[in-house]
């Protein structure tokens, strides 16, 4: 998770840290230090982001072959979130998925010129939209509802 300028972001990333912990995934939230403080604050007692580590010690850790993952999910609402995408394309053997959204999501996701599945939703403050997307793609939907 990048800059969280965008408020959806950070209640995404909750959501989807409960939803794949509860789907038995083991999760491990990459982020820089804004989004990180922001996590601890808004999750004091670690019920949904348990682990967290720095994202350029965790693309370095990668890159080193010292942890790779079998799925990597990548939030992007600029260009620097499209730039790790493809760096985590180019380093990681697992599924990518890369979340796009904001104002500009469309005009965004037309810059992935590798392959990944795409989630792209114009979502800013309401994360609903963006929710919905995301669990059509893991199918949680018939599940949670």
């Amino acid at each position: 998770m990048g800059c969280p300028e965008i408020p959806v972001q950070t209640g995404i990333g909750l959501y989807l840290a409960h939803m794949l912990t509860t789907h038995d995934w083991d999760v491990l939230t990459a982020g820089n230090p804004s989004v990180i403080s922001l996590l601890r604050v808004s999750d004091p007692e670690k019920h949904y982001i348990r682990k967290m580590i720095d994202l350029d010690r965790c693309i370095g850790d990668i890159v080193e072959k010292h942890r790779n993952f079998d799925l990597c999910i990548v939030f992007a609402h600029n260009d620097a979130g499209i730039s790790y995408a493809a760096t985590m394309h180019h380093i990681s053997t697992g599924r990518l998925i890369v979340i796009v959204f904001g104002r500009n999501a469309e005009t965004l996701a037309a810059l992935i010129d590798f392959p990944c599945e795409t989630i792209v939703e114009k979502a800013v403050h309401n994360p609903n939209e963006l929710r919905k997307k995301i669990d059509e793609v893991f199918g949680w939907r018939a599940s949670t509802r």
